[in-house]
């Protein structure tokens, strides 16, 4: 098959082949490309379409393959509910089949997944400290979006050449964006207030590009270390951004009344990560370094 051993630097130069050009992260991820020099395209077939995806490959002739393409759904994970078989030919079909051609012609995948497979449990109590880790099964199923990613996720760790990044409640320094956690609950008319683990943008998505530079593969919690509540990125707001900012809380059970499927709380183990890029900082520092200090208003000291 011909895949480079874990940490071998390959002869050929980078070039990767990037799915996702319309979606948030594979749009950051092609502008961190540029920015460092990597050469890279994204790719024009459909991830189901087994065809597309091997014609890209020979066309373009890519070092690595990254995948940021899939459906969260519009405005939010409830759309999967109602259109669970658009949801299974993206998630499950694509990306199983993208995962099998890129074995097919020795290539690594690196695949942005999701954390939102597990919750709090008697095991891993909230405020505990105790995080899910890697090889920790699945145990949240309360939304179909949730429950095909598991699924997925299983199936994909049998093929060796693919990293399956936990990315959870990403957030990003772009506050414009309608995606980005903080963007989403400064708008909520209320908001839970539950701790829970995070992947910073800015800090994660340039060690994804050193992971497969590295040529990694195998299952990484992909989230800052620790965890932070919807009331602290709040508090972190206020002081930062707007000295007048207000919100309100309401409990689980009221969040219940308002949304089709339950969400996914929980603490991912960032450990594995962490040995492996020492240099990662912890939830609330990376908030405060990578999204607040960058966007402070310098009248809100």
């Amino acid at each position: 098959m011909g895949l480079a051993a874990n940490g071998s630097a390959s002869d050929k130069p980078l070039k990767f082949l990037i799915y996702g050009r319309t979606g948030w992260i594979g749009g950051l991820l092609g502008k961190l490309c540029q920015a460092q020099g990597i050469d890279f395209a994204y790719g024009a077939g459909r991830l189901e379409n087994r065809n597309s995806l091997e014609n890209d490959i020979a066309t373009l002739r890519p070092t690595h393959i990254f995948n940021a393409a899939g459906v969260t759904g519009r405005p939010n994970v409830d759309w999967c509910e109602s259109h669970k078989v658009e949801t299974i030919r993206t998630n499950v079909v694509g990306t199983l089949t993208l995962a099998d051609v890129c074995r097919e012609k020795g290539l690594i995948l690196i695949n942005y997944a999701t954390g939102c497979i597990f919750e709090y449990d008697n095991d891993h109590p909230l405020g505990s400290g105790v995080g899910f880790k890697e090889e920790d099964v699945p145990n949240f199923i309360g939304s179909f979006y949730s429950k095909t990613k598991a699924m997925v996720e299983d199936l994909l760790n049998n093929y060796e050449n693919v990293c399956t990044l936990r990315v959870r409640m990403p957030i990003s320094s772009d506050l414009s964006n309608p995606r980005n956690f903080i963007t989403k609950i400064t708008r909520y008319e209320k908001v839970v207030d539950i701790p829970n683990s995070m992947t910073i943008l800015d800090e994660l998505l340039p060690i994804s590009i050193e992971m497969a530079k590295k040529n990694l593969t195998g299952i990484y919690n992909f989230t800052n270390p620790g965890v932070v509540s919807h009331n602290e990125i709040l508090e972190m707001y206020r002081e930062y951004m707007d000295p007048n900012f207000t919100w309100k809380n309401f409990t689980l059970e009221e969040q219940a009344k308002v949304i089709v499927a339950p969400r996914s709380n929980n603490e991912l183990d960032a450990t594995k990560l962490k040995q492996e890029f020492p240099e990662l900082l912890s939830i609330k520092e990376s908030l405060i370094k990578n999204v607040f200090k960058p966007n402070q208003k310098t009248s809100a000291t």
